[in-house]
């Protein structure tokens, strides 16, 4: 019994890994040009991406799934549901990476860029070789613990019919009656990939660290 409904469950394991992966990736390609855009000269862009980013941050991630999902159509815009979930939250994914992008420049001393500056580094140069490594360095703790955060969230993708995870705890739980069971089953899956994930971003700290010499 045990052993089908945890087959059952894991049957879910790549769409889940999938969407929180896709929706990293493109929420954190928007979140560049979002943190880009909050460090501009011009307030009017500023105001924009902040009313962007705290807009997105305010409004629940299965209100954006229902807006999207079931929203989009009413303009011919029709996604499946896989696709619906991954834009969901990519969009939400943009605003939270743009501030610990943003977070991660900050912690950047102004000293660095005066110093590369100074050594005749140009603006783009300063940027790829000076402070993006030691930004990154600073974000990706942040940036693993969103990651994880996304990917339990990823679980509200079940309410639009996504067959990740907890759809099929769900599908499981019906069929076998054994709700408890599957969804603790579910649950112990969700653990496990949060733990990878840990493990993952923190032997990428560790190299970066000493890469950079920072103890």
């Amino acid at each position: 019994m045990i052993l089908d409904i945890f087959l059952t469950v894991s049957k879910g394991i790549g769409l889940t890994l999938y969407i929180t992966a896709a929706s990293l990736f493109f929420g954190g390609i928007v979140g560049l040009f979002l943190a880009a855009g909050a460090q501009s000269r011009f307030a009017l862009l500023r105001l924009a991406v902040a009313a962007y980013v705290n807009v997105v941050r305010v409004i629940p991630p299965i209100t954006w799934l229902f807006l999207i999902y079931f929203g989009l159509p009413q303009f011919a815009l029709k996604l499946s549901t896989l696709e619906a979930a991954i834009v969901g939250f990519s969009v939400i994914a943009s605003a939270f990476m743009a501030e610990i992008y943003r977070s991660g420049l900050l912690s950047i001393p102004v000293g660095q860029r005066e110093a590369a500056h100074a050594l005749g580094m140009g603006q783009l140069t300063t940027a790829r070789w000076v402070i993006t490594p030691q930004a990154f360095r600073v974000a990706l703790p942040a940036i693993a613990t969103y990651a994880i955060g996304l990917l339990k969230d990823s679980a509200l993708a079940s309410t639009i019919g996504v067959h990740e995870i907890t759809y099929f705890a769900q599908q499981s739980a019906k069929q076998l009656h054994q709700g408890l069971l599957s969804f603790a089953l579910a649950g112990a899956l969700y653990i496990i990939l949060s733990l990878v994930i840990a493990v993952i971003s923190r032997r990428i700290h560790v190299r970066l660290r000493q890469k950079t010499g920072v103890a």
